[in-house]
């Protein structure tokens, strides 16, 4: 399935003038609107310039749910989810984004002011494209995920993002995403120089105030909010 068209988007402007970004991913089923919450909750300070996007994923056949049709940004052929990768998916879904980042660079926000953020599906997505953008972000924020083709990280990571800050939370009783995927991953990052901050959570496959508390603190971190 190619995704030959502009993702649709959910977008909330800045009080004020607009110098940074987050982009942020929706998991399996759900879209833009899941995350829409979270920008008040996150508080910021009131005059500031983040913008946030968060685009919808294309409906595709999702073939662990018997092929039924939802916003997926990739399928998920098995419940093993590092063992069997639609890796094709995972490619098309973050050249899209890929444009989402570039569109932000066309007007006028710095690369090093734009973060990456995504939970479950969408993090894999903000993972994977995060690392191989050419141009250096402020960093990636994953929740309740886990790094997909880490096989290729090494070969095809940009230079640009060496040492990058990477976010990862999760939450120790996710029965969709289990915690150990997203302790290896976090390891494997900080293996390959990443800073990488691993935080888990009496949780399922979910966000708590917990965490969204720490997300905020580290948000305010990359974006030099006060």
């Amino acid at each position: 399935m190619l995704i030959n068209t502009p993702l649709q988007l959910v977008t909330i402007e800045p009080p004020g003038p607009v110098n940074a970004s987050v982009i942020w991913l929706h998991g399996l089923g759900a879209d833009g609107h899941d995350f829409e919450p979270i920008v008040a909750e996150l508080h910021l300070a009131q005059n500031h310039g983040v913008r946030f996007i968060f685009p919808h994923a294309p409906v595709r056949p999702i073939t662990i749910n018997g092929g039924m049709e939802m916003r997926a940004w990739y399928d998920i052929v098995d419940q093993g989810l590092d063992r069997k990768t639609d890796e094709a998916g995972i490619r098309e879904s973050s050249s899209a984004v890929a444009m989402l980042l570039d569109k932000q660079l066309a007007e006028g926000i710095e690369s090093t002011r734009i973060v990456i953020a995504g939970f479950s599906q969408g993090g894999a997505i903000a993972l994977h494209l995060g690392l191989r953008y050419p141009s250096r972000l402020a960093g990636i924020l994953a929740l309740s995920t886990y790094l997909p083709l880490g096989e290729t990280l090494a070969a095809e990571s940009a230079g640009s993002q060496g040492n990058l800050p990477i976010f990862i939370g999760h939450g120790t009783q996710d029965p969709m995403v289990p915690e150990t995927l997203g302790a290896r991953s976090a390891q494997t990052l900080s293996d390959a120089g990443y800073h990488v901050e691993y935080k888990t959570y009496a949780m399922q496959h979910s966000v708590s105030s917990e965490e969204i508390r720490d997300v905020s603190v580290w948000l305010k971190a990359r974006l030099q909010e006060s």
